[in-house]
């Protein structure tokens, strides 16, 4: 009787370690395709605001930094005219008394 009573729980250790090393396989390829799909979604969350900034708002903002530089370029080429102006204003003023009365 002892010995089928050895027998019996070293069937019952076989079993448990084959369940054991199922579920530990298991385990370890859960972990595998876990660190696979957050290594994915942290590449996603890195390359998409990176191709949406490319396809859109990089040509925006040169658009708009082209059009701030022909309103300064349009700024300093009225800046000058008025400035031209002023100094035609001057001479014409020392040419006819600058506009005094006597």
């Amino acid at each position: 009787m002892g010995i089928e009573y050895e027998g019996d729980k070293l069937d019952e250790i076989l079993r448990l370690s084959r369940e054991n090393n199922k579920m530990l396989h298991a385990q370890r390829r859960n972990a595998f395709f876990g660190g696979i799909f957050k290594l994915i979604m942290w590449v996603v969350l890195f390359i998409i605001p990176l191709y949406l900034y490319m396809q859109y708002v990089a040509p925006m903002m040169a658009s708009m930094l082209e059009t701030y530089e022909q309103i300064q370029g349009t700024s300093a080429s009225a800046q000058a005219q008025f400035g031209k102006m002023n100094e035609y204003l001057q001479q014409f003023q020392g040419l006819y008394g600058g506009g005094q009365q006597q």
